[in-house]
C-alpha cells in the first residue's frame, strides 16, 4: 500500500506545490502582508519537511518552529487562515494532487488550527487576536 507522500509524488512534488502556494501567499492582498519580512525559501523548506511527514514520508526531519511559537507574533484571523487555506487548495489543484491527498493535507492544516488563530471559522475577532498578542507577551 502507498503512502499519501508516494501518492503526492514525493517531496520534490510537495516542494513544488508550495513554491506555487508561497508565490501566490506573499503577494495576496488579504493576508501577504504577514510575510513581508518572510524568508520564503526558508518557510518552503520546513513546510515541505512538516507536509512530507504529516502525508506519510519516514526517513524527513522538522526543524521548524511549533506552530504556536511560529505564529505568536501574528493576530492571525480565522478569516485570514482560511484564506490561507483556498490559496492552497489552488495550488494543490494547479498541480492535480489527488484528491484524497488534497484532503489529507487540508485536514493536516486544520488540526493546526488552534495553534495559529483563536478563531474556529472564518469570522474575524480582533479582541481575541489582541488577547492572543498579549498572552505571548507582545
Amino acid at each position: 500500500m502507498t503512502t499519501l507522500y508516494e501518492q503526492a509524488g514525493g517531496k520534490d512534488a510537495i516542494e513544488a506545490i508550495l513554491r506555487t502556494f508561497y508565490d501566490e501567499v506573499f503577494e495576496d492582498m488579504m493576508i501577504g502582508f504577514h510575510f513581508r519580512n518572510a524568508n520564503k525559501e526558508r518557510l518552503i523548506r520546513v513546510e515541505t519537511q512538516m507536509t512530507c511527514i504529516a502525508l506519510g514520508a519516514r526517513d524527513m526531519n522538522y526543524e521548524g518552529k511549533t506552530m504556536r511559537k511560529a505564529h505568536a507574533r501574528h493576530p492571525i484571523l480565522g478569516g485570514q487562515f482560511e484564506r490561507r487555506l483556498q490559496i492552497l487548495r489552488e495550488s494543490m489543484e494547479k498541480h492535480q494532487l489527488p484528491q484524497k491527498v488534497r484532503d489529507a493535507w487540508i485536514d493536516h492544516n486544520q488540526k493546526l488550527r488552534a495553534q495559529v488563530t483563536a478563531d474556529s471559522g472564518s469570522e474575524c475577532d480582533h479582541t481575541k487576536a489582541k488577547r492572543r498578542l498579549k498572552m505571548f507577551g507582545e
